[in-house]
């Protein structure tokens, strides 16, 4: 009588671990389809006495269709973010789901509502890096009324149509960015910032915690007019080399948005490492280099990896239970220093 093939036989033959056909078999958490369609294949391939139950389990997870927007694809923090998405989506284990990832050829807003509506009208929900004007925010008003889940991710606009924002809370970022200059700083001097526009939210409340802080706890230091650099490295490196000359007493400098790989290149040719306390926003090639370097200070970034689990895990409920918005998520920046990279 031939032996009939056991879980470690049904393992081996899938290539996986006896724990992980426990969990198709008994429909657990965090099992790839392919792996579960992998599993049921092999089943059936060597005469597993649950052939038929492990080919319903991988047969069980609806399909669904994931829409992001993003920008500056040239950008490494966007490139990561967009890998991050993917994986997110792939691990998802409720679902069979599907990345689909737009970058605005402009940043003008009729190009965003063009990526929008594109994957609006092709995916189960829609999350957007986007920034706030009208045009935008009125597409994700009739995005609304028309039933689709759209989500707003690290500058939260059209508060009260999109259906949650996930990102940090940007006020908090500003606070932290001053404390550390002023902190790190012995003597009282002028400090300047960046934000990319004023059509960008994010940056103006890291900008307004960032004041906010200086005038409750460092009101010695002298405040300078904030620029707008566009989020664009050029733009921020000759915005940074006119502001070091017309001020070279500068003391500190804080980049709340894009281009910081500017304001650091900028440095680099005009001052020793240190002479001026700057202070960035994520961990990208050129951050970290800088912070080895003691050309910046601190670097605050996006827990890229945790906000997009979260963000396919609301999308994948709005989709498939109709569950309650989430309203804000915030989570806490990830703190990177000379000393921690």
């Amino acid at each position: 009588m031939a032996k009939r093939p056991t879980i470690q036989d049904l393992a081996r033959e899938a290539g996986v671990g006896v724990a992980t056909v426990d969990r198709v078999l008994h429909g657990r958490d965090h099992v790839r389809q392919a792996t579960a369609e992998r599993v049921a294949e092999a089943a059936e391939r060597i005469g597993y006495h649950a052939a038929g139950l492990l080919q319903a389990r991988a047969a069980t997870r609806p399909k669904m269709r994931y829409g992001f927007v993003l920008q500056k694809p040239a950008q490494a923090f966007y490139r990561d973010f967009a890998a991050r998405l993917e994986r997110a989506v792939a691990d998802h284990p409720e679902v069979e789901g599907r990345a689909d990832i737009l970058f605005p050829a402009h940043q003008a807003p009729d190009d965003y509502c063009d990526a929008i509506r594109r994957l609006a009208d092709r995916c189960d929900g829609v999350a957007v890096v986007a920034p706030n004007q009208p045009q935008i925010a009125a597409l994700l008003r009739d995005l609304r009324a028309e039933g689709k889940p759209v989500f707003t991710l690290l500058n939260d606009l059209a508060q009260g149509d999109r259906l949650g924002y996930f990102g940090t809370d940007n006020i908090k970022v500003g606070r932290i960015a001053a404390w550390m200059i002023t902190t790190q700083l012995h003597n009282p001097g002028k400090l300047a910032t960046f934000v990319g526009s004023s059509r960008w939210h994010g940056h103006i409340l890291r900008e307004t915690g960032f004041r906010s802080y200086v005038h409750e706890f460092a009101p010695k230091f002298q405040l300078l007019d904030t620029m707008v650099n566009l989020d664009t490295r050029q733009l921020t490196y000759e915005a940074t080399l006119d502001l070091l000359e017309r001020h070279p007493d500068l003391r500190g400098l804080y980049v709340a948005g894009g281009g910081m790989e500017g304001a650091i290149a900028a440095l680099r040719d005009s001052r020793p490492a240190g002479r001026v306390a700057l202070v960035v926003n994520e961990i990208t090639p050129e951050s970290r280099a800088a912070l080895t370097d003691r050309y910046a200070c601190l670097a605050m970034a996006t827990p890229l990896a945790e906000l997009c689990r979260r963000v396919v895990a609301a999308m994948t409920a709005a989709k498939l239970s109709g569950a309650p918005p989430p309203g804000q998520v915030f989570m806490d920046p990830v703190l990177y220093t000379p000393e921690s990279v």
